[in-house]
């Protein structure tokens, strides 16, 4: 978006009165609502300006433009610092909405919400998050250079783009943040620049606290450029000096980048700078009438712009039209060059699968005993023939996960000494980083235009567990592919047997969990998960098993969550029994007893509760009658889920502590999930039913 070189950087009385314009907008939103972060707003100012105004390539009259570079702020209490750019850039954002400030139904909540204002590419709040996000970004940047534009040279596809993050002490004490920067280290992800403010500050005072290690020495261990630029005599940042960083970054492809900025916090309030009362507090209206002075705006005006100032800032609407329209003009001349490839990124920027792509889904074979996990392998092999944009890995856990799409193509850098190692690759060896690889999912998500999922252990979702809540809050289209989803995992023992992990996933809201009761619903599981990417999306965790289960007949109403999946011999069931995963052949089992003692025995399948109740209330009550008030649900972990599904006459067959390190079978009969015990308690519930 600029052509300025260092050199010829320009920076007017205007720069530096909308910096300062910034500022006191910031100190003016924290003491109107009375809450909030005003110091660090204040003193990044100069930076997050110099960004949206002197480097990124964007357009605030496009905020979804695919050509644009994007931000990310990853310490999202200082939201200000977002909100007045995006006010000053000519974004959606008005004077009004800086008013509203953390107020009910505003555009400007106190953490930045994606979604929700424009020109917020991710929500931060939990720290360490957005640095993961924007290494995920990166990647992602770089497999869409790879599926549209792979052979043109460095910067010169309409694909090649930069990620800028501002990044905090709080994000880089967040171990989260250590796993993320070391992928990208390893990646050799160059479209990746962050700018680390060096404010010394915490709540709890200055970060020599809890904080005291050398950070570029770490960014430099980890394979990233490093920089570090000295405040300006005043104490202020040097806005000189950080655009010739940024630009020096910026151009440096081979390594992700961090620029260290020391800052001095609230700069210039003349009391409350560099103190840890200006992180979180509202300034006190003499302090703010004492910065406004300091600064030569009236004492007795709040939410001052002036027009020029304003004027001056959204040239930036000028800079991305004209950015945008050479742009337009470049992925034109690409167009016409690769018209294959232009095909394939209209299908895929649309959210649209290849015609025909459900005939490659495989049928697994009636009787046999598959593992789900073993099934989910072979639908991504079999989708990822034809599916391009759909790729993925691991937390070094592939082999088990079954979540190796291609073999031979690993996404790894040039230089990477390894078999298959290509920067475009289709298989993410994530590392054993679960939490940064969900955050960086959530980032390759944001990003656009792929299909990302990742896979561990399903003990470990709890690593992974608030990047997996910020998927289901901003409704992101991530897959986890959680194996090894019971006790049934036998040998390892309790450390790596989840109970409470599926009850507790499905009680974020918004996150879709499918646990398949075998090859075939895993198939439909799969299915319905990328029909949903576009049209309904949410993030979704499959449970899948290690040990084999039966295969039963395709069903595709496994798609809608429940299913009969077996009938009563009655017109009316007698009792439903409600199982899911590896417990679906338990109650198939205690079906057969029962319909042998004349009890007649409904089972249903229900993989996915969330899919479940969002059918129509006829479709729900078709499965599970009201009138039929004997209920056995069977699942091998605690029972919270299913206490309103059965009732009070219902009973659950559940595990509510712990297991043990010991085979599969002998655990699951020690802890009563066999077909007898299911049928006890369904003996139980009838009877219970009738009085």
């Amino acid at each position: 978006m600029s052509t300025q070189t260092p050199d010829s950087f320009e920076w007017t009385e205007l720069d530096r009165r909308a910096v300062d314009t910034a500022r006191v907008l910031a100190a003016d939103a924290v003491q109107r609502v009375g809450n909030g972060h005003p110091g660090t707003a204040m003193s990044l100012a100069p930076a997050a300006y110099t960004i949206f105004q002197k480097v990124m390539r964007h357009d605030p009259a496009d905020p979804e433009w695919t050509g644009r570079d994007r931000f990310v702020l990853s310490p999202g209490h200082t939201s200000l610092t977002l909100y007045t750019q995006l006010f000053l850039s000519g974004y959606e954002l008005e004077l009004d909405d800086l008013k509203g400030f953390r107020t009910h139904g505003s555009k400007t909540p106190g953490h930045p919400e994606y979604g929700h204002t424009a020109g917020v590419e991710t929500t931060t709040g939990p720290l360490g998050q957005g640095v993961a996000n924007a290494v995920g970004m990166a990647m992602a940047a770089r497999y869409e250079r790879g599926l549209f534009d792979p052979e043109a040279p460095e910067g010169a596809s309409p694909f090649d783009h930069t990620i800028w993050g501002i990044v905090s002490d709080g994000d880089l004490e967040e171990g989260i943040s250590a796993e993320a920067s070391s992928l990208a280290g390893h990646q050799k992800l160059g479209n990746l620049v962050f700018v680390y403010d060096d404010n010394h500050i915490s709540i709890e005072g200055d970060t020599a606290t809890a904080f005291s290690e050398d950070v570029l020495k770490r960014y430099e261990a980890y394979g990233w450029h490093t920089q570090r630029i000295a405040p300006s005599d005043d104490g202020d940042i040097d806005v000189h000096a950080l655009y010739a960083a940024l630009k020096a970054a910026q151009a440096e492809t081979e390594r992700p980048s961090i620029i260290a900025m020391r800052t001095i916090i609230a700069w210039p309030a003349p009391n409350a700078r560099n103190t840890e009362a200006s992180h979180g507090s509202a300034l006190g209206e003499d302090e703010v009438a004492a910065t406004k002075r300091l600064l030569g705006f009236d004492p007795e005006r709040s939410f001052e712009v002036a027009d020029e100032v304003l004027a001056h800032s959204r040239k930036a609407l000028d800079r991305g039209a004209e950015a945008h329209a050479a742009w337009d003009k470049q992925i034109d001349e690409w167009r016409a060059a690769q018209p294959e490839r232009a095909k394939l990124c209209e299908r895929v920027v649309a959210g649209q699968l290849p015609e025909g792509w459900e005939d490659a889904l495989p049928v697994f074979e009636e009787g046999k005993a598959v593992a789900t996990r073993a099934a989910s392998g072979k639908v991504l092999q079999a989708l990822g023939a034809i599916i391009p944009e759909l790729w993925g890995g691991s937390a070094d856990l592939a082999g088990s996960n079954n979540t190796t799409i291609d073999k031979t193509s690993s996404f790894l850098p040039k230089g990477n000494p390894l078999p298959g190692a290509d920067p475009y690759g289709r298989t993410i060896h994530f590392g054993i980083r679960e939490h940064s690889m969900a955050a960086e999912m959530n980032g390759i998500a944001l990003h656009g235009n792929t299909r990302i999922y990742g896979g561990t252990f399903l003990v470990f979702s709890d690593y992974m567990r608030n990047a997996v809540r910020l998927s289901a809050l901003m409704q992101l289209p991530v897959t986890y592919v959680w194996t090894h989803d019971s006790v049934g995992l036998g040998e390892d023992g309790p450390t790596h047997q989840p109970v409470e992990h599926i009850a507790s996933l499905r009680a974020i809201p918004g996150l879709n969990i499918v646990r398949p009761a075998d090859a075939n619903e895993t198939a439909v599981a799969w299915a319905e998960i990328l029909k949903r990417h576009a049209t309904n999306p949410a993030p979704h965790g499959l449970a899948l098993t290690r040990q084999g289960v039966p295969t039963y007949a395709p069903n595709p109403d496994a798609a809608r969550g429940g299913y009969v999946l077996r009938e009563a011999s009655t017109p009316t069931p007698d009792v439903v029994l409600i199982a899911t995963g590896s417990e679906v052949q338990l109650a198939v089992a205690a079906r057969e007893r029962l319909e042998a003692e004349g009890v007649g025995t409904r089972v249903v399948s229900m993989p996915s509760v969330e899919w479940f109740e969002e059918q129509p209330r006829e479709y729900r009550e078709s499965v599970l009658p009201p009138s039929v008030k004997a209920r056995v649900a069977v699942e091998a972990g605690i029972g919270l889920t299913w206490h309103r599904f059965v009732g009070d006459a219902g009973r659950i067959v559940s595990l509510e502590h712990f297991g043990a390190s010991a085979d599969a079978k002998i655990l699951f009969a020690e802890y009563g999930f066999t077909a007898e015990n299911v049928a006890a308690a369904a003996r139980e519930s009838v009877a219970t039913a009738r009085g």
